[in-house]
C-alpha cells in the first residue's frame, strides 16, 4: 500500500477507536445515569444516526467542492468542539445536543476518507477500500474494549478519552493529509461537464446497489439489537454474546491474508463476490434462526463475518468505479449514508416485527429481505448495460 493510504488507514483507526469509546455505552448512560427510559434512549440514538446520514451527504458534496483535506478538517473540528462541550456538560438535555452534533461531524469525515482512499491508490481497487474497512473494524474492537475498561472507573473519563482520540486525529489530519491534496486530483465542477450528465445510468446503478446495501445493513444490525436480546432470553450470557463480536472483529483482521489469496483470481468480479456474500448472509440467518445454544450462534457469526468481508468493502469500491470525475465524494456520501440509514432503521423494524409476530418470524422476514438484496445486487448493473448498448448504437 502507498504511504498516503497508510495515513488514511491510521486516521480511520484513530477516528473509529475514539468514537467507539462512546457509542456502545450511549444507551446505558442515558438510561442508568440520566434516568431516561429505553425508548427515549432509542430516540436519542436515532437522532444521532439521522444527523450522521445528513453529515455523510454533506461531507460527500463538500469533498467534491472543496476537497478531502478541508472536508475532513471541518468534520473533525465540529466533532472536537462537540466532544469538548460533552466533556464539561453531559447532563440532560445537553447530552442530546452534543450527540447530534457529533453524529453530524463524524458523518462529514467518512465519505472523504473513502473517496481519498480511492483517489490515492486507484490501481489498488478493492484493496484500498478493504484496508479502510479493516481499520474501521479494528477501531471498533479496540475502542469498545477500552471504553468498557475506562467506564469501570468513571463515565466522565469516557468523554475525555473520546476527545483525546479526536484531538490526535485532528493533528494527524492537519499535518498528514495536507500533502494528500495534491494526489487527490483537482475536483472538476460537475455542472460544467455535460458529458457526465448525458447519462444518469451510473447513478441509477448506484441507487439499486445501495438499496441492496441498505437491506443488508437492516438485517446485519439485528445482531446488535433483536438477536442480542434474544440470546439473553435463551440463557446465553452477556459475556458469551460479547465474545461473538470479539470473534467478528478478530476474524476480519486475521483472515485478510487468506481472503486476499482466495480472491486473487476473482479480483475484478466484484458483482459475483457480492452475490456470494449475500448468499452467505442468508445461510448465517438460517442457522441463527434454527439454533438455541452458544455454539450455534458462534457458527452463525463466523459465517456472517465471511459474508460481510465480501460485501461491505466492495460497495464503496463499486461506487468509486461508477462515480463520474468530480462526483467521487457525493457517491461515497450516498454509500455511507445508506449504511447509517440501515443501522438506524434496522433496530426499529426488527423490534416491531418481534413485537407483532414473535422472534421466530423475524428470521423469515430477514431472509426475505436478504433475498431481495440478492436480486437487487444481481440486476444493479442493468442500467450500465443499457448505457453500453446505447453507446454502441451511436458509433
Amino acid at each position: 500500500m502507498p504511504k498516503a493510504l497508510w495515513l488514511l488507514v491510521i486516521g480511520m483507526l484513530v477516528n473509529v477507536t475514539g468514537s467507539s469509546f462512546l457509542w456502545p455505552l450511549n444507551a446505558i448512560y442515558i438510561h442508568d445515569h440520566l434516568g431516561k427510559s429505553l425508548s427515549v434512549a432509542g430516540l436519542v440514538l436515532m437522532l444521532n444516526s439521522a444527523a450522521s446520514v445528513v453529515g455523510n451527504l454533506v461531507g460527500g458534496m463538500l469533498y467534491d467542492k472543496i476537497g478531502g483535506y478541508r472536508s475532513i478538517l471541518l468534520g473533525i473540528i465540529i466533532s472536537v468542539i462537540s466532544l469538548t462541550g460533552l466533556t464539561f456538560w453531559h447532563g440532560w438535555p445537553h447530552y442530546v445536543y452534543f450527540l447530534v452534533l457529533i453524529g453530524f461531524g463524524g458523518g462529514i469525515v467518512f465519505p472523504s476518507m473513502f473517496a481519498m482512499a480511492g483517489a490515492v491508490w486507484k490501481e489498488g481497487g478493492r484493496k484500498a477500500f478493504n484496508a479502510v474497512y479493516v481499520a474501521q473494524n479494528a477501531g471498533v474492537a479496540i475502542g469498545s474494549a477500552l471504553g468498557g475498561f475506562v467506564a469501570f472507573y468513571s463515565f466522565d473519563y469516557i468523554f475525555l478519552a473520546n476527545l483525546f482520540m479526536y484531538v490526535i486525529f485532528l493533528f494527524l489530519a492537519l499535518f498528514g493529509y495536507k500533502n494528500l491534496a495534491g494526489n487527490q486530483l483537482v475536483q472538476t465542477n460537475v455542472l460544467q461537464e455535460r458529458k457526465t450528465l448525458i447519462s444518469k445510468n451510473k447513478f441509477y446503478a448506484l441507487i439499486i446497489l445501495c438499496s441492496a446495501y441498505l437491506l443488508g445493513w437492516v438485517c446485519y444490525v439485528q445482531w446488535q439489537s433483536t438477536i442480542a436480546a434474544y440470546t439473553l432470553e435463551i440463557n446465553i450470557t452477556l459475556k458469551q454474546y460479547s465474545l461473538l463480536w470479539t470473534v467478528n472483529g478478530a476474524l476480519i483482521v486475521i483472515a485478510q491474508p487468506f481472503l486476499q489469496r482466495a480472491l486473487r483470481k476473482y479480483g475484478e468480479k466484484l458483482k459475483g463476490q457480492m452475490i456470494v456474500g449475500f448468499v452467505i448472509f442468508i445461510i448465517s440467518f438460517v442457522i441463527a434462526g434454527a439454533v438455541n445454544e452458544f455454539k450455534g450462534f458462534l457458527a452463525a457469526m463466523i459465517i456472517l463475518t465471511v459474508g460481510e468481508m465480501l460485501v461491505w468493502p466492495i460497495v464503496p469500491t463499486v461506487a468509486d468505479k461508477l462515480a463520474p470525475k468530480g462526483r467521487e465524494g457525493f457517491y461515497q456520501g450516498i454509500v455511507n449514508s445508506t449504511a447509517t440509514g440501515g443501522r438506524m432503521i434496522g433496530p426499529v423494524l426488527g423490534g416491531l416485527i418481534v413485537d407483532l409476530n414473535g422472534m421466530n418470524s423475524l428470521f423469515y422476514y430477514l431472509i426475505a429481505l436478504l433475498v431481495a438484496a440478492l436480486i437487487l445486487t444481481y440486476i444493479y448493473d442493468r442500467p450500465l448495460k443499457v448505457m453500453k448498448k446505447g453507446n454502441n448504437a451511436t458509433t
